[in-house]
């Protein structure tokens, strides 16, 4: 997990919304490749997914509202 984990995840679960890397690169303060890296990771861990229909969107899962809440620590995943 870097410096991009929890924002992304926190962007994700307060829109409500899939979007492109693109848009939390545009909207969040880390760098695109520390984004990147954190959503590599966050999809291996299933706290987030990609969309169904768009491939390069991804969306938070409940897996990502469960950590968000403190209900699972990221260290044991």
């Amino acid at each position: 997990m870097n410096s991009a984990t929890d924002p992304v995840l926190e962007f994700l679960d307060e829109h409500e919304i899939a979007v492109p890397i693109g848009v939390l690169d545009t909207e969040l303060q880390p760098s695109y490749r520390t984004i990147k890296s954190a959503l590599e990771e966050l999809e291996a861990r299933e706290y987030v997914a990609r969309h169904e229909d768009y491939s390069s969107h991804f969306e938070i899962t409940e897996r990502g509202r469960a950590y968000l809440q403190g209900e699972r620590d990221a260290s044991t995943d």
